[in-house]
């Protein structure tokens, strides 16, 4: 894989929109710690579960990295 999933998860940040995946964009931005070179699912999906108030729920995580996967695939 090219990119890792936070640089993906930076092209939804947006200092005016307020839909989920920017919010979720812009608050992971604002996460110092989160994994910022992690392609892996397994890895971010923990990360977010015990790290991330900022996420309302996992479905959206299921969501961008399927977008990942996708855009990833595309690059290819």
């Amino acid at each position: 894989m090219g990119r890792s999933f936070y640089h993906f998860l930076m092209t939804y940040r947006d200092p005016e929109k307020r839909d989920d995946k920017t919010n979720f964009a812009n608050a992971a931005y604002r996460d110092h710690s989160f994994p910022k070179q992690a392609t892996n699912y397994q890895m971010l999906s923990n990360y977010l579960e015990l790290n991330a108030p900022y996420l309302n729920g996992m479905a959206l995580f299921d969501e961008l990295y399927e977008e990942y996967l996708l855009d990833e695939e595309k690059h290819r």
